[in-house]
């Protein structure tokens, strides 16, 4: 099978414009990419970043979606060398690929499964070898909090609060950095929930004042 691009680790959910802000999804009400995956129009608004680098790669090899030779193209970009592939192909890869151990979607399988950890171990190895500027830390933020979620049953719950929180601000661009993740994982832990929802960025979620029974004393 010929590489996708020339390029080792050609970049991956680019194709798509994103959007300018966090909106209201039309189906379920709330930011768009907080019912994702249950929410029909959140996971098609999130999906399609990585459904353009799958359809291209479709195009290009000549195989028509859902299609038997679908299933067999994501079994060899599996197999294939790390970075030939656009890590959104990667991962649409490994959701058209059942675990042959835990029979669940590949990756999202309980910690135990090796199959699975060895999926998802080479999945993030794609992060860590690709070249400078190949993926961003947005994007790196992108594909971890839907790959989180799509394996949500099998992760803390305050890291799956944390990405149902942050992914509309991260599908607009925005980055969490590290002090404003703790900050909003300590909120979360202190069952704030509701008042990290009604936020309007990462921001406005990691600023919000401790409450005064938990503010450190002088």
């Amino acid at each position: 099978m010929v590489p996708t691009m020339a390029q080792p680790y050609p970049p991956g959910g680019r194709l798509p414009a994103r959007p300018d802000a966090a909106k209201p999804c039309p189906a379920c009400g709330d930011l768009v990419g907080r019912g994702y995956p249950t929410c029909v129009t959140c996971a098609d608004r999130v999906d399609t970043y990585w459904r353009a680098d799958w359809a291209a790669l479709l195009e290009g090899e000549g195989v028509t979606e859902g299609a038997p030779e679908e299933r067999e193209l994501a079994t060899l970009v599996l197999a294939d060398d790390l970075g030939a592939h656009p890590w959104t192909c990667l991962d649409w890869a490994m959701r058209l690929v059942t675990c042959p151990l835990c029979r669940t979607e590949l990756g999202t399988g309980n910690p135990g499964c090796m199959s699975c950890a060895n999926a998802d171990q080479n999945r993030w190895a794609w992060d860590h070898a690709a070249v400078p500027k190949t993926m961003t830390r947005n994007e790196h933020a992108l594909r971890l909090a839907v790959a989180t979620l799509r394996a949500a049953r099998h992760r803390r719950k305050s890291v799956v609060a944390f990405w149902h929180l942050s992914l509309p601000f991260v599908l607009a661009g925005a980055t969490p950095t590290a002090r404003q993740a703790r900050r909003i994982r300590t909120h979360l832990l202190a069952n704030r929930h509701e008042d990290l929802a009604e936020a309007d960025s990462l921001t406005a979620m990691a600023i919000l004042p401790d409450l005064p029974w938990r503010t450190p004393t002088p």
